[in-house]
């Protein structure tokens, strides 16, 4: 069962901080029951050092989970539900999470590339460490979701809705904003922010004066405008 914690208050900023989980399993039997089934009901089970490359388990439902250094190689998760779980260690490219649900979840030390989580909903969700290349979060929306202490690599938030993020110790390089909506969206705390298109986008987030420094050659350039020294 997670607890929910509240986010802060931005630091004076006015921006509203995410609400965290702190998911509590409880005691949990370790899963034996072969490969991954569609719709399958997955409850109170760690999955522990599983190749479940390429299984389908489209429309699963995984509640007080935890999967732990597990590959997710091609795994079709399309449609899936994921409440109240931890996901240590999972590793993999082409993960299928598309329109996937996850609600109360943290997500530690992942490697991934390539996952597929457009249309998917996050709430009270949070990524910690790990490294993650080419997520794809078109049309997703986020709800109290932190990035901490990770890499993200050219992650895709077209036309995604956020709301209550944040992005802490994390880098965020090369991210794609276009045409997505911002609502209380903290980036100050990225380590290293790179936007390469959607800048027209970040009315809802809030910078720091050094983040915008960094960004001023990307804006200038948008707005057409000829810096010489």
């Amino acid at each position: 069962m997670a607890r929910t914690r509240a986010g802060s208050s931005g630091n004076g900023s006015g921006v509203k901080g995410a609400r965290r989980p702190e998911v509590r399993l409880p005691p949990l039997e370790p899963y034996d029951g072969g490969e991954l089934e569609p719709d399958g009901d997955y409850d109170g089970v760690e999955l522990r050092d599983l190749d479940l490359a390429g299984q389908d388990g489209a429309g699963a439902r995984f509640m007080d989970c935890a999967l732990t250094e597990c590959a997710l190689d091609g795994t079709r998760l399309k449609r899936a539900r994921v409440l109240d779980s931890v996901l240590t260690g999972v590793r993999g490219v082409g993960t299928d999470l598309a329109d996937a649900s996850l609600r109360d979840v943290e997500l530690v030390d992942a490697r991934l590339g390539g996952t597929q989580m457009f249309g998917a909903v996050l709430e009270r969700v949070v990524v910690r460490g790990g490294k993650i290349d080419f997520l794809n979060l078109r049309q997703a929306r986020l709800r109290d979701v932190v990035f901490q202490g990770c890499v993200l690599v050219e992650p895709d938030f077209g036309g995604a809705r956020l709301e209550r993020v944040e992005f802490v110790d994390c880098a965020l390089k090369g991210a794609d904003f276009t045409a997505a909506t911002l609502t209380d969206v903290d980036l100050r705390g990225a380590v290293e922010l790179g936007i390469a298109a959607g800048l027209d986008r970040l009315a809802g987030a809030v910078i720091s004066t050094g983040q915008l420094l960094d960004l001023a050659p990307v804006l200038a350039a948008q707005l057409g405008i000829r810096v010489e020294g």
